[in-house]
């Protein structure tokens, strides 16, 4: 009877907690530790849509191994890789809703969320990884980051994505005309879409783990993606050209509920902070050797490799850039422009 009266009592304390902090408890789970450890601990819950092998799930890895060290096991981060809780944009409102924790995505489908997002889509804006990098962690990275608590979406930190660049299946892309009558899989991006269309394309939609089986079955003829990304979703082995074109440089961002953060003690906050810091700088290194490594593995499946001329598809989209002047994300362009 008393263990039947310490589970009721156990019960009541969990149903107070989750009526007193709503969402809190819908994403994050308390667990018992090692008592030496301070007893009880927290379980923080991420959803992201790559694969296991990819750059940044070996990351978020390493996020969660040095949370666990700096919180001495009692802050446990439990990672759902290709998929399994939802896409990005169903991950992204999950954490607006407070059913998830923490998320992995793309800054693409942002855009639907908070406009200015929309500025790491604008074609041809960054000059290289560093001045992209110049972006991520200056002062406009950081007011992006900032901005997404306004609408329930805290930002943690930026992680490297690369150049996105067209592959396809049947020809290459050389200049941009080689777009013309061809469907390619473009993010859930308003900016992607209008890229595609201004080169010639037609934008196909598509959620990224149904793409392998689009492109062998022919519902889109390409797609534009990273290396890495290209090579760990094995669409080399239907998409023989890979067109280095590297139209947008669009990073990810880790993104935690901004009303299970405000439920985190500080110190809890600080470590989660600071494990996601430390989980960017090894993503960016990784990503570095990585992106090379998987050139010349595609290479030796059969991928044929270009490097067009961009000035052409600059000049192509050009149009598409100059229609944002006067408005908030085309401020944010001739900020980025002026940076050294």
């Amino acid at each position: 009877m008393l263990g039947k009266n310490k589970s009721y009592l156990l019960a009541g304390f969990l149903l107070g907690v989750l009526l007193s902090t709503g969402v809190f408890a819908l994403c994050v789970r308390h667990f018992n530790s090692d008592p030496q450890n301070g007893g009880s601990g927290l379980v923080l819950k991420l959803g992201h849509s790559l694969d296991q092998q990819h750059p940044v799930h070996l990351a978020l890895e390493h996020m969660a191994e040095r949370l666990q060290q700096k919180s001495a096991g009692t802050v446990e981060l439990q990672i759902f890789p290709n998929g399994q809780l939802g896409s990005e944009t169903e991950c992204i409102e999950q954490l607006q809703r407070g059913a998830l924790a923490m998320t992995k995505t793309s800054t693409a489908p942002l855009e639907s969320f908070l406009p200015e997002f929309s500025i790491f889509g604008v074609p041809y804006l960054f000059r290289d990884d560093e001045h992209a990098w110049r972006v991520y962690t200056g002062e406009i990275g950081k007011e992006l980051l900032q901005k997404g608590s306004e609408v329930g979406l805290r930002g943690l930190c930026y992680l490297d994505a690369g150049a996105r660049s067209f592959y396809t299946v049947n020809k290459p892309i050389l200049k941009p005309d080689d777009l013309k009558g061809l469907k390619i899989r473009v993010q859930e991006s308003q900016t992607a879409m209008e890229l595609v269309e201004a080169l010639g394309g037609s934008p196909t939609p598509m959620s990224f783990g149904e793409l392998y089986t689009g492109l062998q079955q022919g519902m889109v003829d390409g797609a534009e993606n990273n290396p890495p990304s290209f090579y760990s979703n094995r669409h080399f082995e239907v998409c023989k050209h890979l067109s280095l074109d590297e139209h947008a440089r669009v990073p990810d961002i880790l993104l935690i509920s901004e009303s299970v953060w405000k439920n985190l003690p500080p110190h809890v906050q600080q470590w989660v902070q600071e494990a996601a810091d430390e989980a960017a700088e090894f993503q960016r290194e990784l990503w570095e050797e990585k992106t090379a490594e998987v050139l010349e593995d595609v290479q030796k499946e059969g991928v044929t490799i270009d490097h067009p001329d961009k000035s052409l598809f600059a000049e192509q989209v050009k149009p598409m850039v100059d229609k944002l002047k006067g408005t908030p994300v085309g401020d944010l362009v001739n900020r980025i422009r002026e940076l050294p």
